[in-house]
């Protein structure tokens, strides 16, 4: 099956989580054009990603005699550490839910069409699903105070936990609010991938790998896998993805090693 296209900036972004993250140094920007080649993206996409990822404060310029190296700002490394957190703790399934679910519902102004759509956005990538209207809904106690708070909607916004009456038909309502078809197809194609693969070339594989399992997992929920349908192709891309990620790492640093121009950071 044909890999799907990743945006040369989430690729950047596991290289720079894999081998930069937390290790107080930067990368020279040859380095990043030679390993993002090695993954199919252009030098002037290379080149591009980086100066759009500077100019958005996701990256620092260093220059070291006459060459240009690129740091971590604090917003990356809260990105980078967020999607850390996504990728390798909390997993695409659960299965130790506590049978709570949290409530958020809001009210906005008409007008607020700006605002409505980024509190949407960011409801869906914390794991929430629409269930009626303004009433959103996650499995679980579900964080909500930073969303709303940096979004400045404290005032219109109503969270509650709660447990389901007898009466909910629970994978009804699952179903209501998400669209588990669409998130199973994302764990086929995953798995059609990369469950017999074996590649050649162990770093832009794991790049590839890490991010495509990211981009798969994205918006899904990690919704209780007692309510999910049977056989739910997510425990066994879960499965895959544990097993390949790991075999794969020292093989790729050991390229890394010899193919990226790391240098100290002070600034990190």
């Amino acid at each position: 099956m044909t890999a799907p296209q990743l945006r040369p900036q989430n690729l950047l972004l596991m290289l720079l989580g894999d081998f930069v993250l937390d290790r107080e140094v930067c990368v020279f920007s040859g380095s990043v054009i030679e390993a993002l080649d090695r993954l199919g993206v252009s030098e002037h996409a290379a080149r591009s990603t980086l100066t759009r990822m500077a100019a958005r404060d996701l990256l620092r310029r260093r220059r070291h005699g006459r060459r240009m190296y690129f740091g971590l700002t604090a917003r990356s490394t809260a990105v980078l550490r967020d999607g850390r957190t996504r990728i390798w703790r909390t997993g695409a399934v659960d299965e130790d839910w506590d049978g709570t679910w949290t409530l958020l519902c809001f009210s906005l102004p008409e007008a607020w069409q700006r605002q409505r759509h980024d509190l949407r956005s960011r409801l869906a990538w914390a794991g929430f699903g629409p269930l009626q209207g303004g009433l959103w809904i996650a499995p679980g106690p579900a964080a909500t105070a930073d969303i709303v708070a940096g979004l400045g909607l404290t005032a219109h916004v109503r969270v509650f936990r709660a447990r389901a009456d007898e009466l909910t038909d629970l994978p009804a309502m699952i179903g209501d609010a998400w669209d588990l078809p669409g998130l199973a197809a994302r764990y086929e194609s995953f798995l059609a991938r990369w469950e017999t693969a074996r590649p050649d070339d162990a770093f832009a594989a794991r790049l590839r790998l890490v991010a495509e399992w990211h981009d798969t997992i994205r918006y899904d929920p990690r919704l209780p896998v007692e309510h999910l349908p049977q056989d739910w192709p997510g425990v066994r891309a879960q499965k895959v993805f544990r097993e390949l990620a790991p075999a794969l790492e020292a093989p790729a640093r050991a390229v890394a090693a010899g193919l990226l121009d790391l240098r100290p950071d002070p600034g990190a």
